[in-house]
């Protein structure tokens, strides 16, 4: 088999995902670039394709679509679409996160519950794959109207939920105020204090200390370990960020405690810059507190800090590019400067940010790249170590819940790299990722028998 190609033997199953899902083109990235890897697997262990099992794994148990109707504070009937899919059980109740983007339709949460079943799978946890969201903007919603909406929102997917059938999170879009709303619904509705149900809510309500900073920590230990096999470190090497999250900020905060230095951050109208380093503390303010745009830095800062509008930040010379904002934001172009740059390692804090072309361009290159599956699994993982809490009516210091996460985040890399090197792919993270997933969700659903 050809690398970046689907093995004949699994080309079928590859088209019928593109024949039963048509215009679902990031689902079809996702699919593909799973299979790409399955062809080894198929070859030493035969058994893997009986049973429709590839097939399976490649069809959501559950897809619901549903409306919500909200109240806007004009007193207009608003009208948005709520889609949860329910992806794979084998391995424990659906875990996935919500999302409220207009960019929100099923072919995009189908790719996200795909990729979720495996990052799930990678953590050791005893959690399935799911995702779910709207196409609402929050973006210029008062409180109330977000409130109404979440409101509404749950009033419907509250009766598919259940700490032991299905548990979100929040993502995009969705923080803890809204996670906050959607929880108080729930109970509203079902006369239970049910804490396990949702996860990133507040300590207040069961919530687990390090959730927010959990994702970005979490992919940059996971990058901290891939430059440790090059005897390598994140001190003083020069970062790039996307995006200015949570996400985002809490890949830079980790970053800087590392000793790495941060020249540049974006949001989806631009990026800025800042050799000096930016500034951490000025960038929590503008996006936590005042939530603006990020170009407010420059007006802030003053000298030595410039405002790009559009463009791409990839252009900025790094050590280190953590795309961590959105799918498919770093193209075979932006892969080809960072190249030529001199950029080292890339970790994925968001969900497939690098198109397929860009990451030939950096496996070719010798770059170390960390896919998005296993590098930003963090997030998941502390919410699953919320579940943990919630179930014990425990809860734990920011502390003990950081030193988990980092043993989580080490063993999947550890896991990556040595399935890789089993297969015969020393040094593809993407294919250990994607290989070391599915085997543990194949071995699951095998043993559950054809259902």
């Amino acid at each position: 088999m050809v690398s970046g190609s689907v093995d004949e033997k699994l080309e079928p199953i590859l088209s019928e995902v593109l024949r039963r899902n048509a215009g679902e083109l990031e689902f079809h990235q996702a699919v593909r670039e799973v299979l790409e890897s399955l062809g080894r697997v198929v070859a030493k262990h035969p058994n893997y394709a009986d049973n429709a099992l590839i097939e399976r794994i490649c069809e959501p148990e559950r897809q619901i679509i549903f409306r919500i109707p909200w109240v806007d504070d004009h007193g207009n009937v608003q009208i948005n679409r709520g889609f949860r899919v329910q992806f794979n059980s084998a391995l424990g109740p659906y875990k996935g996160g919500l999302r409220f983007h207009p960019s929100v339709n099923v072919g995009i949460i189908k790719f996200l519950g795909f990729e979720q079943t495996f990052k799930n799978a990678l953590t050791g946890m005893p959690i399935g794959g799911g995702k779910g969201g709207s196409d609402f903007n929050p973006r210029g919603r008062s409180d109330g109207e977000i409130m109404r909406f979440c409101q509404s929102f749950m009033t419907e997917l509250h009766r598919h939920l259940g700490e032991y059938t299905d548990v979100p999170a929040g993502d995009i879009g969705v923080g803890g105020r809204e996670i906050g709303y959607m929880f108080g619904q729930y109970k509203r509705l079902t006369n239970r204090y049910e804490a396990g149900v949702l996860t990133g809510k507040a300590l207040f309500h069961g919530g687990s200390r390090a959730r927010k900073e959990a994702t970005g920590y979490g992919a940059t230990y996971f990058v901290e370990r891939m430059l440790a096999t090059k005897g390598q470190a994140f001190e003083g090497k020069r970062a790039v960020v996307s995006g200015s999250g949570n996400v985002a900020i809490y890949t830079m905060e980790k970053i800087i405690e590392f000793g790495g230095k941060i020249v540049a951050c974006s949001d989806s109208n631009g990026y800025v810059v800042d050799e000096g380093g930016i500034d951490l503390d000025l960038v929590k303010e503008i996006k936590e507190v005042r939530r603006q745009r990020i170009a407010e830095y420059v007006r802030l800062k003053g000298a030595g800090s410039r405002y790009v509008e559009g463009g791409s930040i990839w252009s900025v010379p790094c050590d280190v590019a953590m795309p961590s904002a959105t799918q498919n934001e770093l193209t075979g172009k932006d892969a080809k400067i960072l190249v030529k740059n001199g950029v080292v390692a890339v970790g994925e804090g968001a969900n497939m940010p690098s198109t397929p072309d860009a990451v030939r361009i950096f496996q070719d290159a010798g770059v170390l790249f960390g896919p998005g599956k296993a590098a930003n699994a963090g997030g998941v993982a502390t919410s699953a170590l919320e579940m943990q809490q919630n179930a014990s009516r425990d809860s734990w210091t920011f502390e003990r819940t950081e030193t988990r996460l980092a043993e989580i985040m080490r063993n999947i890399h550890d896991r990556c790299a040595e399935t890789a090197e089993e297969y015969g792919a020393p040094g593809d993270y993407v294919l250990g990722a994607n290989i070391a997933g599915f085997v543990r969700v194949a071995e699951a659903m095998d043993a559950l028998g054809v259902i």
